[in-house]
């Protein structure tokens, strides 16, 4: 046991080193994890082993603080990168900025239903709960190594906004924040292009998100970005965000007394990110724990669970702005679990969608995956109903990718146990969409409001890897020599 871990800490597990999905790599540690994000063969990063916990001692306390729980869960993963009393001290600063004591509260829609509120931090989207507190650890390894990091993000709404938020002026860092052009709503764009701080550049992208996340894969792998400086992302392929979005799944767990019955988490989602963070928890011992993940009309990842056939089509707009993926990055992590960890097969289905823009889940690997989660898509004309049925019942105004989750709940009834619906933001920085979906235009908050009188600074640029990379090998150059 580290020697500054508290009386009560069991010893650590180990899972401080990873391995790539698609088996090039093998033993990186923690911190090696946070600042590359993707591993030199183009596969994600996962875990070595998992830990497991005892998920009853665990959750046994409904009362206890967010910050015990995500200590707990985050120091399996972190190793020896940070002493017990550093972590502890870095998600301690972390919630202490949440507009709410429990961090993730728990509502009661209806018998049986709950809302899981996650958009209680800074930018009011469950973005910040992991962010605010990776850009604390990022900014300690750092510290640590000495070097200096150019961070990219692909974002199709709220990660750009968080990465703005909890980047902005931190020292030996420079992010480059990529978002398709007019695709995002206007508050969503406000939170990323207004923060004034020298150190993050904005790109408006000619294109969806898709192709965003597509530059910014190659950027990763872009030589002449690594000069002199680490390059790292802080989308979901970063596995620093999903173990820090696993706590709130145990929270939930120990908020509803639980135990390890069954609690059916709807998960609206694009990126498949914190879906796959609840299919962290499960392996980590919440056995309990049944994932449903809701896509809107860009359907990808449902199809391609419910046909096998996984098949990258233009991206749709709707309302749920940032669920508007067609190409879910983590979908490759459940890929490689659900093969037995076979990355070879991973490496070769995945090359194979990346030249060919689709590619077909063997039977075997299909059945295996459905077992794990299952999936469903939700029309628009379904989540608007569903958000003007949940106000006028409950008086819970939903934002729209909430709604799509409550949708996918109402369409498959679950009678084992209690259903969370992840809400993920906060309806406000939606006005327009809310109020065409519930008739009724959410308050805006003060930290919302205020986005008006600030001055926007963003920059427009085709959807091309080229052009962008020389933006950035230029704002790298300027930021961080």
């Amino acid at each position: 046991m580290n020697s500054e871990a508290s009386p009560s800490a069991p010893p650590r597990a180990a899972t401080s080193s990873y391995v790539s999905t698609r088996g090039g790599a093998h033993g990186v540690s923690f911190n090696q994890v946070l600042l590359e994000s993707l591993a030199p063969d183009g596969g994600l990063y996962a875990p070595t082993s998992w830990p497991r916990f005892e998920v009853g001692a665990l959750t046994r306390n409904a009362t206890a603080p967010f910050t015990d729980i995500a200590f707990s869960v985050m120091r399996e993963f972190v190793g020896e990168a940070f002493s017990d009393a550093r972590l502890r001290a870095c998600i301690e600063e972390t919630y202490a900025g949440f507009n709410h004591p429990a961090v993730a509260p728990l509502t009661q829609l209806d018998a049986g239903l709950f809302v899981l509120e996650l958009y209680h931090g800074p930018t009011l989207a469950f973005k910040d709960v992991a962010m605010q507190l990776i850009a604390r650890l990022i900014s300690e390894a750092l510290a640590q190594s000495g070097e200096k990091l150019l961070l990219l993000t692909a974002t199709s709404g709220d990660t750009g906004a968080a990465a703005a938020r909890a980047f902005a002026g931190a020292p030996g860092v420079a992010l480059g924040v990529l978002h398709p052009h007019e695709r995002v709503s206007p508050l969503q764009r406000r939170q990323m292009t207004t923060t004034g701080a020298e150190n993050v550049l904005n790109i408006a992208v000619d294109g969806d998100f898709d192709a965003c996340q597509r530059i910014m894969r190659g950027l990763l792998a872009d030589e002449g970005l690594r000069v002199g400086r680490r390059v790292s992302s802080v989308n979901s392929i970063n596995w620093g965000r999903l173990c820090a979005q696993a706590p709130y799944y145990f929270s939930t767990i120990a908020a509803l007394g639980a135990g390890g019955g069954p609690v059916r988490f709807v998960v609206p989602t694009g990126n498949f990110g914190d879906a796959f963070a609840g299919w962290a928890a499960r392996r980590m011992g919440a056995a309990g724990v049944r994932l449903l993940a809701a896509v809107n009309d860009n359907d990808a990842l449902a199809h391609a669970l419910n046909t096998g056939e996984y098949a990258r089509k233009p991206a749709v707009e709707t309302a749920s702005v940032s669920m508007d993926v067609q190409a879910p990055s983590n979908l490759e992590r459940l890929i490689f679990e659900a093969s037995d960890r076979d990355g070879e097969a991973t490496r070769t289905l995945f090359a194979a969608f990346e030249t060919q823009g689709r590619t077909s889940l063997p039977d075997e690997l299909l059945q295996a995956l459905r077992r794990e989660v299952d999936a469903v898509s939700i029309a628009q004309s379904e989540a608007d109903a569903a958000m003007r049925s949940t106000f006028e019942r409950t008086g819970f105004l939903p934002c729209p990718h909430t709604s799509v989750a409550l949708a996918a709940a109402a369409r498959a009834p679950f009678l084992e146990g209690p259903t969370v619906i992840l809400s993920t933001a906060h309806p406000a920085k939606f006005p327009d969409a809310v109020l065409a979906g519930a008739g009724v235009r959410p308050q805006t908050p003060q930290a919302l409001t205020s986005l008006a009188e600030l001055t926007e600074t963003f920059e427009r640029a085709p959807a091309d890897a080229e052009t962008v990379a020389a933006r950035l090998r230029e704002f790298a150059g300027a930021k961080l020599g």
